[in-house]
């Protein structure tokens, strides 16, 4: 492994300029557009950071959404499924990842996501490029672009030692105790209902707190720990913490905030509201409050 990198959850521009050439690095790509689901392969094709590979979200880090609506929008592959995809894609246990999409587009989560699925099948070594591929060419980093094409790494061997502690689904979200908190990462309208573009059903679980993921990004940074602490200092008391978003994707960017802030051992609602909302006896809450 790499001797100087960070314990931070994210490392710099500049740290990885230092380190690109490393042979068991693997830069991934991770830019997507919900709307328009070729959109983050072109962006990669267009320009990105010399080496990287692209992992599409809905090609290689979900599993097939179902008509019902269980699991939700996202579901969360299989282990051993998602190991042979990053297998595949040239991720192997000896490798440390760092992953990026795009903070000045609105995303940040994407690369969360990844982040938290490789530490969810038991691979530590991954690491968010913070700022993107925004903060790269501020600094100074160079692109490849459609000039040059991507030459995929040779396929590897990435071994599924999955953390099942680190997910909940639906049952254990209604059953949970009253000292766990629930939240939810969307934005403040999703959350009251007032406005649900995604899915059939608007509003959020009874209980839940609302902490929308993107205020833990400011300028295109990741917030530092005492911001973030101060993000979720109205949670700080709860035994159990669980997170969740639309679909479990954009949960990513809130599980990567508490991390920075000191909390390790948040869970993720995989199937969030896209499966809560699949059973209509489930119930609903709406407006501003849990």
């Amino acid at each position: 492994m790499i001797e100087d990198l960070p314990d931070s959850p994210l490392v710099s521009a500049a740290w990885l300029m230092q380190h690109l050439e490393h042979p068991n690095l693997r830069v991934v790509d991770t830019r997507f557009v919900l709307s328009q689901p070729n959109a983050g392969r072109q962006l990669f094709e267009d320009h990105r950071v010399p080496g990287a590979i692209f992992a599409d979200l809905e090609r290689d880090l979900s599993a097939p959404s179902r008509p019902d609506g269980v699991g939700g929008r996202h579901p969360l592959p299989a282990p051993e499924v998602l190991a042979a995809r990053l297998g595949a894609l040239g991720i192997g246990d000896e490798h440390l990842v760092i992953v990026y999409d795009d903070p000045s587009k609105g995303q940040g989560f994407y690369a969360a996501h990844l982040w938290w699925l490789l530490r969810f099948l038991g691979h530590d070594a991954v690491r968010v490029l913070d700022g993107g591929i925004t903060a790269w060419i501020a600094a100074g980093g160079r692109l490849e672009g459609e000039e040059l094409i991507p030459v995929a790494p040779a396929p590897s061997t990435f071994t599924a030692r999955p953390r099942l502690e680190m997910i909940v689904g639906a049952d254990e979200v209604a059953q949970r105790s009253t000292d766990a908190a629930l939240i939810d990462s969307r934005a403040a309208k999703r959350y009251s209902g007032e406005l649900e573009p995604l899915d059939p059903v608007g509003g959020h679980i009874p209980g839940a707190v609302n902490i929308d993921w993107a205020q833990g990004i400011v300028n295109n940074q990741w917030l530092e720990a005492g911001a973030q602490r101060e993000r979720f200092a109205q949670i700080s008391d709860a035994e159990e913490i669980i997170v969740y978003c639309g679909s479990g994707v954009s949960a990513g960017g809130n599980l990567l905030a508490l991390e920075i802030a000191g909390v390790r051992d948040a869970k993720l609602y995989a199937g969030s509201w896209s499966d809560w909302v699949s059973d209509p006896e489930r119930p609903v809450a709406t407006g501003s409050k849990p």
